[in-house]
């Protein structure tokens, strides 16, 4: 069955790419960017997005290309850069992208409040949406996004409908299959009547993906630490430019410590050793290490050891899936799977290939550095070899789907050494043009066995959780009151409002027949 969807897909692909090709490019090559089209006959990928978003159907596939890429022309949407936005609109922090939903998809912050309709940037504006989804689009390939429309302190002023029947067509024409959803968080009630014009532009299939939230329903999709303070969040992020705003993938917090050491101790001892540690990898890697003299006996134990964490690693499952890099083949291809807490089996493997003929430096940067260590974080790795990357939550804090990691590397010249002063200085100098990136999620896997601690502990604290759950109710409930009774003023408020218009209307025909017969 798998093999015949394979074949079917490839057949579909291989018959856009064809018919693409004879019956637009033909007639309208001065339309497309020339990138764009060599892109399409190589990027498997790519095609799919349009096709999945046409239900597979070639035809409609080849119109939404079709002006999918005349778009991509007119905006020069390969060509955009910082330099290709003015200096003020990347200074005012009304769009941008940062931290992640529950499902682990990136957030893309529209804050509305800063967009006042004005015809002579409204061009700025739609390229700077442009410039932020290229941008993630070349980096993630495909990877779903959620757009944040934070309307909060939003005036009329704000509303702007053509800039929101552009960025619902970007997602609907111009990046297929790469909405998540489209959060909306506070509309003013007074936008209601033009959000329902924006439904039908998103059409039938599209409008499930609009989520309408307020303060107290936003956690159903974004997590508190993604969220700011206005939106009851605790995310200290805040807006700043330049530099540009990016993942935030930071060193570990335990880059290089001991793989074996978390199962075999307490997790207090893990928690009391984890700052001196810190504090010793930092300084090994800023510092190049003094060549010593080893006796027989020493090298024979540091051997022994070796043998031990080679041991260790022997006992993680290899991961299955391989991203193919030009520099590195990456391995898992896309998701690092962590066991759960209770499984007891934590650690996940990340596993580099160098396919290249020169020495290959790499680092590992995480969103979340203070949760994880990884062994090695910053090495290098010789023509040819494969390198086994240990990577495990420490200190008993759990795994989330938002956490992300970025694996980075770079080619060395020969002569160069890979001691820690040495990588540190290659990765001052080189060019961030010859640097190969891959991200990964994190996914945590659920033990199937049961815990009878945990049961003891569900069957003690019943009486806790079933108040808790009531009180949670009865919160809701008061909450949803305090909506209804809003509501009903608003509709009370309305109503004397058209009374009052009605009354001042009729005055003014009363007095216009008046004048007219006098």
């Amino acid at each position: 069955m798998a093999e015949n969807n394979a074949q079917n897909k490839a057949k579909l692909i291989s018959e856009t790419r064809r018919r693409f090709e004879a019956e637009y490019v033909t007639e309208k090559s001065e339309k497309y960017d020339p990138r764009d089209v060599e892109r399409l006959q190589q990027d498997d990928n790519w095609v799919e997005s349009y096709l999945v978003w046409r239900h597979n159907v070639v035809d409609e596939t080849l119109k939404m290309l079709d002006e999918s890429f005349q778009w991509r022309k007119e905006f020069s949407v390969n060509d955009l850069s910082e330099s290709s936005i003015p200096r003020w609109l990347l200074e005012l922090g009304g769009i941008y992208l940062h931290g992640y939903d529950k499902e682990g998809n990136k957030l893309f912050w529209i804050r509305v409040k800063y967009h006042i309709k004005d015809q002579k940037t409204i061009m700025d504006k739609k390229k700077l949406i442009a410039f932020w989804l290229e941008r993630y689009a070349k980096r993630e390939n495909g990877k779903p996004i959620t757009v944040m429309f934070d309307m909060s302190e939003t005036g009329l002023n704000s509303m702007d409908m053509e800039f929101v029947r552009f960025i619902i067509s970007c997602f609907k024409v111009y990046y297929p299959k790469y909405l998540s959803k489209i959060v909306i968080f506070d509309m003013p009630w007074i936008m209601n009547a033009a959000f329902k014009i924006v439904k039908s532009w998103l059409g039938p299939e599209a409008v499930s993906l609009l989520k309408f939230a307020s303060k107290n329903e936003i956690q159903e999709y974004v997590s508190v630490e993604y969220l700011p303070p206005h939106m009851g969040g605790t995310d200290p992020f805040k807006y700043s430019y330049p530099p540009l705003v990016d993942d935030d993938f930071q060193t570990p917090l335990c880059e290089n410590g001991p793989i074996a050491s978390e199962d075999e101790t307490s997790s207090k001892e893990d928690i009391e050793g984890d700052g001196k540690e810190t504090l010793e990898t930092v300084s090994n890697e800023e510092q190049p290490v003094p060549s010593e003299k080893i006796s027989p006996t020493e090298s024979a134990s540091k051997a022994d050891e070796t043998e031990k964490v080679d041991s260790k690693t022997k006992t993680f499952k290899k991961p299955l899936s391989v991203f193919k890099g030009p520099l590195l083949h990456i391995s898992p291809a896309e998701e690092l799977y962590f066991g759960s807490m209770e499984s007891g089996e934590k650690k996940t493997l990340i596993v580099l290939t160098n396919v290249t003929k020169n020495i290959v430096a790499f680092k590992v940067r995480t969103t979340a550095p203070e949760k994880y260590r990884v062994k090695p974080s910053n090495s290098s790795c010789d023509p040819g070899a494969s390198i086994d990357i240990i990577v495990s939550p420490h200190g008993g804090l759990r795994v989330s789907a938002q956490d992300r990691f970025l694996i980075m590397a770079a080619e060395m010249e020969q002569s160069s050494g890979t001691g820690p002063a040495e990588l540190t200085q290659f990765w001052k100098e080189v060019p961030r043009s010859k640097v190969m990136e891959h991200r990964l999620r994190c996914h945590t896997v659920e033990s199937s066995k049961p815990n009878t601690l945990m049961l003891k502990d569900g069957a003690s604290n019943m009486s806790d959780k079933t108040s808790e759950d009531l009180y949670l109710q009865l919160n809701r409930l008061l909450e949803s009151n305090r909506k209804l009774e809003d509501q009903l003023q608003r509709s009370i408020w309305f109503q004397q409002l058209l009374l009052a218009l009605t009354m001042v209307l009729l005055a003014f025909v009363v007095s216009f027949f008046y004048s007219l017969y006098s």
